[in-house]
């Protein structure tokens, strides 16, 4: 058994991915680290539920029932051998926000776990640094900030460091965001210099040689775009662009590492078509009802002309989701991964509240998406519909696809934490719905299994869902790994 350690480990998508290889027989989680309490909680209840399935075969008859709303959470982790998991796994997660002042807290927890496994030695260290200083919205939104070039999070990086430095993993796998790449910093210690170059230049220092999993070769035959890996050419349903670094001990160089190999990517609609149908909450929550609701969708809608969306079905009326999703149509590897196993009644599928203003640009937007086979832009609204912004008239108006269609026939675009602010990003592709999408249909794009609970409030699993790498493309990951380390012994 291979020892984990996640580092800025969110709610575990990379955990997920690599410990459900041969059923959790490859890789073990030793210890995560996140800040976050609330995906602290998700990331202890999901190790619970793994340390079940070792031991029984299957997830406990008592996280269906949690699922279903049939027991408490409180219920479930007393249930039988939950209980002894649920403490196991409080052990395993740590809600830490890593930085100088926890060194010692962290690297003695770090210590402690790997002395329970027989490779201590041969661990492999996951992680993505908080990457809002790198990406480019971020750099966008905060051009003009006093504090932007002293934000801590340009150097994150230097935590994960750390402990490559402390503990010597025999490898790493190291996420970010694409505008890594282009990112500089103009106040460290070396100025105006790429905060990518910085980064691999202290990975070579520290002794490991930095490969990528999508183009083969040593690292001196790189370019930094071989580091990005777009996950829809992969079979992710989702057209989400990262820098993915693969670093190898000193030691292990002279062994070569495969890649991860192309795949269809599943559209919006083979993941998500099946859901209960909802409609939105009207805001505020006093002029709520499917009446006035119905008038603001088709208002909306026919502005975008064809067809009347018709009336709204009587099971419309309530916001949460239920019944079971139909999917249809072949299954490809990303549907049947989430599928697997999954609960016998959708969970954390229910739509939040939009202004009336909203339900008509959604209902708009999304048949305008149905016509055209792409999302409109703000020039393409009619002007009732247009939002009341400053420079939403602007001929070279910024994010002109402020609201954005995530379009049936296509990945969606990529999932982020921005989530769980408002939806405008994510519309749903079915105008007679008028809505973002639910917690549960942005997880399926992000390849968390249908069993996987969140914990915490709505926007708090929004947020949680967006910060995470999609658990299908890190078991692909985690299968080049696994395999690096199999040649290693061989």
């Amino acid at each position: 058994m291979i020892p984990v350690v996640d580092l800025f480990a969110g709610p575990g998508g990379l955990n997920e991915g690599f410990t459900s290889i041969e059923d959790g027989g490859t890789f073990q989680t030793a210890a995560s680290f996140e800040m976050d309490p609330v995906a602290c909680r998700t990331l202890r209840l999901r190790s619970a539920l793994r340390t079940v399935r070792l031991a029984e075969g299957a997830f406990p008859d008592a996280y269906a029932d949690f699922m279903d709303g049939r027991i408490s959470f409180d219920s479930l982790i007393e249930h039988g051998s939950m209980k002894a998991a649920w403490k196991d796994a409080g052990e395993e997660v740590h809600n830490v926000e890593l930085g100088p002042e926890s060194h010692e807290v962290t690297e003695q927890a770090i210590e402690r776990r790997l002395r329970t496994f027989a490779r201590r030695d041969d661990f492999v260290l996951l992680g993505g640094p908080p990457c809002q200083a790198y990406s480019l919205a971020g750099r966008s939104r905060r051009r003009n900030s006093a504090d932007f070039e002293e934000d801590v999070k340009h150097f994150l990086f230097r935590e994960y460091l750390h402990i490559i430095r402390q503990f010597q993993p025999a490898a790493f796998v190291m996420e970010n965001v694409k505008g890594l790449l282009s990112s500089t910093h103009s106040r460290s210690q070396t100025s105006g210099h790429r905060m990518f170059d910085l980064i691999l230049s202290d990975m070579v220092e520290a002794g490991y040689e930095v490969r990528s999993l999508v183009v083969g070769g040593p690292q001196s035959q790189l370019r930094p775009s071989d580091y990005v890996i777009r996950s829809e050419q992969y079979g992710v349903p989702q057209k989400r662009h990262r820098v993915i670094l693969f670093g190898v001990r000193g030691d292990r160089q002279v062994v070569p590492s495969g890649v991860i190999q192309p795949s269809e990517a599943p559209t919006v609609r083979h993941m998500i078509e099946g859901f209960p149908a909802l409609r939105s909450r009207l805001r505020p929550l006093g002029q709520d009802g499917p009446g006035e609701w119905g008038k603001n969708r088709n208002q909306g809608a026919s502005l975008a002309g064809g067809s009347a969306l018709g009336p709204v079905p009587d099971d419309w009326g309530s916001a949460q989701g239920a019944g079971t999703v139909k999917d249809s149509g072949a299954d490809l590897p990303a549907r049947a991964w989430v599928r697997a196993a999954g609960p016998r009644q959708v969970v954390q599928h229910e739509a939040r509240g939009h202004m009336a203003s909203d339900i008509q640009r959604y209902a708009y937007a999304s048949k305008y998406a149905l016509q055209h086979g792409v999302s409109p832009k703000l020039r393409h609204y009619p002007e009732p519909l247009l939002p009341n912004h400053k420079n939403a008239r602007d001929k070279n108006v910024p994010f002109a696809d402020r609201f954005r269609v995530q379009t049936w026939e296509e990945p969606s675009t990529t999932v982020v934490s921005h989530i769980s602010k408002d939806g405008h990003y994510y519309i749903h592709p079915d105008p007679r719905q008028a809505r973002s999408l639910t917690v549960r249909e942005a997880a399926r794009l992000q390849t968390f299994p249908d069993n996987y609970v969140f914990a915490g409030n709505r926007t708090e699993q929004y947020h949680q869902v967006g910060n995470a790498v999609p658990p299908f493309l890190a078991r692909q990951i985690g299968q080049v790994v696994g395999a690096f380390f199999n040649a290693v012994g061989s």
